[in-house]
């Protein structure tokens, strides 16, 4: 089978409507671009969290409406631009889209990931490029965290450097669990893991079953009854929350209650420039200091009791 695509370059105004419209009037599916792709005029769109623009859409936008090959382009285009109500029908061009291997090809598109010394994030389609490292076996899904991202990235690292044999992890916000899973490969004994997304629960669950992998996986209610019987006390030797500034804010004196003492607490999910007021809104309860920075995030983490914020990896590397 194969598709044609109809391409409208229009203004930022019309983009949505037009998408919207397109639907409507038969095409497959439509996505949105940059016109000025490739080009000195080319700008990012989606920006911090917290930052994002209402439309996605740029000042000079390339609509393109995937059809069927026998379709009428024209008529699609004519009664979506009929039923925004622009004065004229738009011009477009239409290219082929030719028939592929589309599970192939997505799947194609997503390589082994290397973090740190010796973990490897590897899809179920690959080969493991090192066999004798830490390999986690994990697909592209609905849940947050393949290793792609920089704040995974340096929870990752933070916990391979940080390993904790025979002791408890608690990883909150879990996602894909794959943190969760890093903190039990190295030797954690008693890990869990807890997000308020059901799904994610699901996911994660799976995940670990897959890497052979022991962990709890809750959500918060769940978490706060299962404390009295299998987690002692409900607070872990290493607690990791990879989320957001401002719920991890929100969250401070729970989070810092889970930690158990001399245990340490490592937050992610905070821009360099949130560092600060995260640390302040944990000061009360425990001194953290940013261990690492990428790509604008940082990570940051403190040991309960410790009168000082450790130092940065940097300076305990030298």
């Amino acid at each position: 089978m194969s598709w044609t695509e109809v391409v409208i370059e229009v203004a930022r105004d019309h983009a949505e409507a037009l998408s919207d419209a397109l639907m409507e009037a038969g095409a497959l599916s439509v996505s949105v671009e940059d016109a000025d792709e490739g080009t000195d005029a080319e700008r990012p769109l989606f920006g911090e969290p917290g930052m994002e623009p209402k439309e996605a859409a740029w000042d000079h936008s390339r609509v393109v409406a995937l059809t069927d090959v026998d379709a009428d382009q024209f008529a699609i285009v004519q009664e979506a631009a009929n039923a925004i109500r622009l004065p004229v029908v738009p011009s477009f061009t239409t290219r082929a889209v030719a028939d592929a291997d589309w599970v192939r090809l997505t799947q194609s598109q997503f390589e082994p990931i290397h973090i740190g010394t010796n973990i490897w994030v590897v899809p179920s389609w690959h080969e493991a490029p090192d066999p004798n490292g830490l390999i986690l076996e994990l697909d592209p899904g609905l849940a947050f965290g393949t290793g792609s991202h920089p704040t995974t990235r340096l929870c990752m690292e933070w916990l391979e450097a940080h390993p904790a044999p025979g002791k408890s992890v608690l990883d909150y916000g879990c996602g894909s669990g794959i943190l969760a899973m890093v903190a039990k490969k190295l030797g954690a004994e008693d890990v869990a893991g807890v997000d308020i997304d059901p799904q994610a629960i699901e996911s994660a669950r799976a995940n670990a079953e897959r890497n052979n992998c022991v962990i709890d996986f809750y959500v918060p209610n769940d978490l706060a009854v299962a404390a009295n019987t299998r987690h002692a006390r409900g607070q872990f030797d290493t607690v990791v929350a990879n989320i957001l500034s401002s719920p991890l804010k929100l969250m401070a004196p729970m989070l810092a209650g889970r930690v158990a003492p001399g245990g340490s607490l490592v937050l992610s999910g905070v821009l360099a420039r949130q560092a600060d007021e995260v640390a302040a809104a944990y000061a009360p309860f425990i001194k953290l200091g940013v261990w690492a920075e990428q790509d604008g995030w940082v990570a940051l983490h403190g040991t309960l009791g410790q009168e000082n914020a450790p130092p940065p990896r940097q300076a305990a590397a030298g």
